[in-house]
């Protein structure tokens, strides 16, 4: 492979370079910069250039907060000129007609970006001959700000902002992988947490059918959306606290971006779930659970699920390993948000945990009121919408205190279980070769079965077959924590994270 190529898109030429044994193009821009007038309006298509675009670093990130969990990448730059995405491939051949995976990044609708070492495609593409892309698109206040009240029709999508980039980004894959050697009639869809989410409500969105043909939940079973008079207020209060007079779009639009940022942040620990997609008649007509169940999806195969240990992360940010702040009725106080579903549940983990210390019997009911039994409810839902197959996994893999947090499997998936992302060692590969060579099956036929692991069933409500992932060989368990999950069931407490 030369050191660097040239492909062509319908926008112009970029030139790409080899990295690690693939051809990659970084920092592409998908739609025009969202600037000025163009602030809180759906993406526009991006000015030809001429000439060649050299296409070696990532494009910048959306402008957001610096606060995140530990060991989470900071943005290698920030501005509001974000819409880029970034191509891995094995090599640039046009018509090659490889299978594409198109990433969606975590951090909630909030925070984050296509760029963080841990979703480099370089080792995905070259194990598994396909095409990998990651995006970067308008996040928080600039992505999510409910405008349609105070603009009127041109501001009708404002608060989908964000996820209207994301079906631009698709639309450039449909008209310009096959340059890089990609089968836009072949598009997998996944992403983790707040990706996760993403997928999740990108299943339900119209403008979105068509351009992605499987997807991958990871931890992120985003069942709802915002409601339009939440979003209506949170827009009203903080067009008002700006100083800015209801109504005044230009002058929103005129704002310097960092005083909207200081305005997200001001909401203060509320802030990275302030703003997300919000209910609306064009863009989004029905939260995605329903829409999901009543058929939107209902030729799409999927993958769906959770770590073991997901809330370890969130209760470290919160300092909730305190035992004393955990004896008598403290572990019921921190599960205020179940309600008088609390002691029912709480009993229900006791009884399956026998000996477990209340710091644990909360890490397990947090990890599934937050993530494992949404997901089950997404998967089920997607069962009755159509007769694509669904496949259940549950991801086991534990390093130090935080378990099998939330996020760990990402390397797994990206086959990039190794330096810089984490240290080296046999079973970490062990593990990453049998989760991400699922994943590129999953990607080229549409089934994640491989001979690495056992034959994965397809999910079903009658024996709940589940791929599990740990050290050692992976296996199948058939509703695996029975007597938890059938805990909420009968409780009918509240899951899921804030919309």
């Amino acid at each position: 492979m030369n050191d660097t190529f040239v492909a062509d898109t319908a926008s112009g030429k970029v030139r790409g370079r080899a990295e690690g044994g693939v051809a990659v193009c970084k920092g592409i821009p998908y739609a025009a910069p969202p600037l000025g007038a163009l602030r809180f309006r759906p993406p526009t298509p991006v000015s030809p250039w001429s000439g060649v675009r050299d296409a070696f670093e990532y494009g910048p990130s959306c402008p957001q907060t610096s606060a995140r969990p530990q060991g989470w990448a900071q943005e290698p730059s920030l501005s509001e000129d974000c819409l880029y995405l970034n191509v891995w491939t094995p090599d640039a051949v046009a018509r090659a007609r490889r299978p594409v995976m198109v990433w969606m990044h975590g951090g909630g609708y909030s925070i984050g970006s296509g760029s963080w070492p841990v979703y480099d495609g370089t080792a995905l593409a070259r194990r598994g001959d396909v095409v990998v892309v990651t995006v970067n698109h308008r996040l928080g206040i600039l992505g999510f700000l409910d405008l349609k009240e105070q603009g009127g029709a041109d501001f009708a999508s404002s608060g989908n902002a964000g996820m209207l980039a994301l079906v631009a980004a698709f639309r450039w894959v449909r008209d310009n992988i096959a340059s890089f050697g990609g089968d836009a009639s072949n598009v997998t869809i996944f992403g983790e947490s707040g990706g996760g989410a993403k997928v999740s409500t990108l299943l339900a969105m119209p403008a979105a059918r068509g351009l992605f043909h499987r997807a991958i939940v990871q931890s992120g079973p985003g069942l709802r959306v915002r409601s339009p008079g939440q979003a209506v207020e949170l827009a009203a209060s903080v067009v008002s606290g700006l100083g800015i007079a209801a109504g005044d779009i230009r002058a929103l639009q005129a704002l310097p971006v960092e005083k909207l940022s200081d305005a997200h942040a001001k909401l203060g620990r509320a802030a990275v779930f302030a703003f997300s997609p919000v209910l609306d008649d064009a863009d989004l007509p029905d939260h995605p659970g329903s829409a999901i169940k009543n058929g939107t999806a209902a030729d799409v195969p999927m993958i769906i699920g959770t770590n073991r240990d997901e809330a370890t992360l969130f209760l470290a940010m919160n300092g909730a390993k305190d035992a004393a702040a955990l004896e008598g009725d403290g572990l019921r106080t921190k599960l205020a948000v179940l309600g008088d579903a609390a002691p029912a549940i709480i009993d229900a983990y006791r009884a399956s945990r026998p000996g477990a210390s209340p710091y644990d019997v909360l890490v397990a009911i947090e990890s599934d009121r937050m993530m494992r039994i949404p997901s089950i409810e997404l998967a089920e839902r997607k069962l009755a919408g159509g007769t694509a197959p669904v496949y259940m996994y549950l991801f086991r893999w534990a390093s130090g205190p935080l378990g099998s947090a939330h996020g760990f499997e990402i390397a797994f998936a990206f086959d990039n279980a190794r330096p810089p992302v984490m240290p080296a060692s046999a079973g970490r590969q062990a593990l990453a070769e049998r989760m991400s060579e699922a994943w590129l099956a999953f990607a080229h036929r549409g089934t994640p079965d491989h001979a690495g692991i056992p034959a994965w069933p397809v999910y079903s409500k009658g024996d709940r077959a589940t791929m599990i992932f740990d050290r050692g060989p992976s296996s199948i368990e058939h509703d695996p924590c029975r007597a938890d999950r059938a805990a909420w069931d009968a409780a009918k407490a509240p899951t899921g994270m804030p919309v």
